[in-house]
């Protein structure tokens, strides 16, 4: 069951931002987010805003509904032009390409797609094939990310995923095959019954693929899904935090021993980070398209209204679908960047910190949380100690 939003404040019909505030889009980057809320089965660990045929949604009519989204964004704001584009889900590519393609088209018709702007897509290894790949390159897509979560059948179960443990490797090879360089695999780790070597294997299996990037999670069990109503029956443990814990150490060994450098917590990279997830991190602007789709411009963060039907409802009246909004003080806009930019490779500056923040900084540095050598040269840097202990951190520098 997909989470519920936050409150906020009324959005105007129009969907119109305060004062000034458009005049400042993309001042740092503006990304677009499409949100394909279609899956063809629900994960039992997934609570993302997704929709199975099942409960009455099918997809007839949305590429309609996202053009129409867009053209009453295009009335509110006009950024120099769009550096990112990412699709996600639910399962995008379970539209088929050609649609995909006809919003890509209507986003660089509105707004302008920069010479070398990132496009991604999700997909599931199981709803791609060389064809459809092949398809989605020449409308412009040029990076992909595949869920591969494991290769290990008992843990596949687990998470109810449907592929096979051999149909990520296939289709990172088909994506190859259809001229995609860029290449991201998603694993989960510490699933109630996942072996050391399982996870040794998944890991194994991403790098000879020969992807450019991987994410790495921790299992997060959400309240409402298939998942966490197993565990508070018995059937399945909870996630152990000091397997976790050890599946983190490995992967930072693998992967780095592999010529995969992280520069976010949970995601490394061979030479090219993911530029739209970085645009989130240090504070970017984007605009988010589709039922439940999150944004933020100057400040303003925004949401819109969850289900399809409602979303759908809302565009054919013309107003905007966005369910609320919270504007920002600066003080919070501060907090949140300092949250994010603390789980990236770099860091942030130290003078950023307030006074109480910075000695939290000095505590977090005695205790070998931050890297001596970047803190002496006026950075907080995580080490790897740091890094398993993130949310630690975070909240001892704000």
């Amino acid at each position: 069951m997909p989470g519920a939003l936050p409150e906020g404040e009324p959005i105007p019909p129009d969907g119109s931002l305060p004062d000034g505030v458009a005049d400042v889009a993309g001042a740092s980057g503006f990304g677009v987010y499409v949100h394909v809320p279609f899956c063809a089965t629900r994960c039992g660990y997934c609570d993302f805003n997704t929709y199975t045929a099942s409960e009455g949604v099918v997809s007839t009519g949305y590429v309609e509904q996202v053009l129409d989204e867009l053209a009453l964004a295009a009335k509110v704001v006009r950024p120099p032009r769009v550096d990112t584009v990412f699709f996600g889900g639910g399962t995008p590519t379970l539209l088929p390409p050609a649609e995909l393609g006809r919003i890509l088209e209507g986003i660089d018709r509105t707004w302008g797609l920069a010479a070398d702007a990132e496009v991604t897509t999700e997909a599931n290894p199981e709803s791609v094939d060389l064809a459809a790949l092949r398809e989605l390159r020449a409308a412009g897509f040029n990076r992909i990310s595949l869920g591969m979560q494991s290769v290990a059948s008992q843990v596949l179960a687990v998470l109810d995923r449907r592929h096979t443990p051999g149909r990520p490797a296939a289709a990172v090879a088909e994506a190859h095959a259809a001229g995609f360089s860029r290449v991201n695999l998603d694993l989960i780790y510490g699933t109630p019954g996942e072996r050391a070597e399982d996870f040794a294997s998944s890991l194994r299996t991403a790098i000879d693929a020969g992807v450019d990037h991987v994410s790495a999670y921790a299992l997060i069990v959400e309240d409402g899904t298939r998942m966490a109503a197993r565990m508070r029956r018995g059937e399945l443990p909870y996630p152990d935090d000091d397997v976790a814990a050890d599946r983190y150490l490995a992967a930072e060994e693998t992967l780095t021993a592999a010529g995969f450098g992280w520069y976010e917590v949970s995601n490394w990279s061979r030479e090219s980070p993911c530029r739209h997830n970085e645009l989130y991190w240090r504070g970017g602007d984007w605009w988010g398209l589709g039922p439940g789709a999150h944004s933020h411009i100057g400040g303003v963060r925004w949401w819109n209204v969850k289900h399809p039907h409602t979303y759908a409802a809302r565009l054919a009246d013309g107003v905007s679908p966005g369910q609320a909004r919270e504007v920002l003080t600066p003080e919070e806009r501060h907090m949140e960047d300092v949250l994010l930019r603390i789980r990236l490779s770099d860091g942030l500056p130290l003078p950023v910190l307030s006074p109480e923040g910075l000695a939290g900084a000095r505590d977090c540095l005695a205790d070998g949380q931050l890297d001596a050598a970047a803190f002496e040269a006026g950075r907080a840097v995580l080490t790897l100690r740091g890094r398993l202990l993130a949310d630690l951190v975070a909240r001892a520098i704000t």
